[in-house]
């Protein structure tokens, strides 16, 4: 009997995962797989598959693709996952059941990479008219082939509360290096209490739930603040030697060592990413260190603290660790790819739709996001929408290169260092040595 309920076990076991997708075989990189060891299934007529990863637009994303079915005819069945998924684990898995998407999200030359170094599985773009459009397409080194949809830009700063600032007597734009920048966390600390504020700055160094944020955002602010958006001197360095450059580094550490003094201490090491926008959202901090891509959360998912705290407006100041940086840092997150296999037309086609102005009407207005088209003439009803658009014209952005470092350097290096940092088992000496002992070994020297 225990022979048979074990057999009718594992059986439906089976069962369940084949309705998941799910191989019991390990999921190797595809690139690396023949076409015996896959099945290849046909592209579905009239229709195609969006995998995206950036979930806060997934409502915004099924609408706009309602709204093309409309006018096409044409269904896209939009895919949307986020909340820390592996997005190329996932995609890898996909792959082997042979249900791939025909457009799918890639961060970086390091996810590109699954999909072009053995095989070329994705779409050369090069001949479609969006490309003409922008400067935010995604390069394939190697042949110059423009491989990689830009839905979005974002902007990586100092991100503020203009209220709180104003009601301290403090000028953003008085913040122009680290003197006058500890000046005003110094003066907004003491008036914490009459401000009505937890702390001056909501920053979380959790290496679990925010490694992404210390060791991709805060970590790219050395590698790229300030500079030219062509000037990679800092990242090739890193990457080619396995070497930080100390004169940089001691201050960019100091600056990071000040977030640790004035964080709220229940968000510093144990708090998330919800904690840390809700309470900005909600007023509790004058800073925070998150990006643009927070000001779709402020009017969306936390649009009852942020109405509750007076609809503030936000703005962004370059984190200047060294006197003089003036730039904040500006970049699609993320670009969209085709499959070579799938429904090639048919995604190309709704992506010069999504380019055009029915397209991007929802995607700036809808989504918030910042448009990466020259020819789009809306405006985001987002709140730091005006602060990176002021930047961007004044040509004060530096472009950021987190996304062609290691993919696990931050979750498996230099994360758990700025964790150190912030519980104070390390000082800022020890950091900076932490860090030059790692990099190596993280970038592969």
């Amino acid at each position: 009997m225990k022979k048979l309920l074990a057999l009718l076990l594992a059986l439906v076991m089976v069962v369940a995962l084949a309705a998941c997708g799910v191989t019991t075989e390990n999921a190797a990189a595809p690139a690396a797989s023949s076409s015996e060891e896959k099945t290849e299934a046909a592209p579905a007529a009239g229709g195609i598959t969006l995998f995206n990863g950036k979930i806060e637009i997934a409502d915004a994303l099924n609408h706009a693709a309602e709204v093309y079915e409309a006018a096409t005819g044409k269904h896209v069945e939009v895919n949307s996952v986020g909340g820390g998924v592996d997005l190329q684990s996932e995609l890898k898995q996909r792959y082997q059941a042979g249900n791939m998407p025909d457009i799918f999200t890639c961060e970086g030359t390091p996810d590109f990479s699954n999909w072009t170094d053995n095989e070329m599985l994705v779409v050369d773009l090069s001949d479609q008219p969006w490309v003409s459009d922008t400067e935010a397409e995604f390069v394939y080194e190697p042949t110059g082939a423009v491989i990689g949809f830009p839905y979005t830009t974002e902007a990586i700063g100092l991100a503020y509360n203009k209220s709180i600032l104003d009601a301290a007597g403090i000028d953003p734009a008085s913040i122009t290096g680290p003197e006058s920048m500890k000046a005003a966390f110094e003066k907004i600390d003491g008036m914490k209490d009459e401000l009505g504020i937890t702390a001056v700055i909501g920053w979380c160094a959790n290496a679990k739930e925010l490694y992404w944020s210390t060791g991709n955002h805060m970590f790219c602010n050395y590698l790229d603040a300030g500079l030219a958006r062509n000037d990679s001197t800092y990242f090739d360095l890193m990457m080619d030697e396995g070497k930080l450059d100390l004169d940089r580094f001691t201050p960019f550490a100091e600056m990071v060592g000040m977030f640790n003094q004035y964080s709220d201490p229940a968000l510093l090491v144990s708090g998330n990413y919800d904690l840390q926008v809700s309470g900005f959202a909600s007023g509790k901090y004058a800073f925070v260190t998150q990006g643009s891509w927070i000001g779709a959360s402020l009017t969306g998912q936390y649009k009852e603290l942020y109405d509750a705290a007076g609809n503030f407006e936000c703005g962004m100041i370059p984190y200047a660790f060294i006197e003089g940086i003036d730039t904040i840092l500006t970049n699609p997150p993320s670009h969209w790819a085709v499959y070579k296999n799938g429904n090639v037309a048919e995604a190309e086609e709704f992506l010069n739709w999504l380019a055009g102005p029915d397209g991007q009407q929802i995607m700036v207005q809808e989504a918030g996001l910042n448009s990466p088209f020259k020819s789009c003439t809306v405006v985001a009803n987002d709140p730091f929408a005006p602060t990176v658009a002021d930047f961007t014209a004044r040509g004060k952005t530096s472009s950021w290169h987190f996304l062609e470092q290691p993919a696990n350097m931050a979750e498996d290096y230099t994360g758990a260092i700025f964790q150190d940092y912030a519980m104070g088992t390390i000082n800022t000496e020890e950091f900076i040595q932490d860090m030059v002992d790692t990099i190596p070994t993280a970038v592969g020297k």
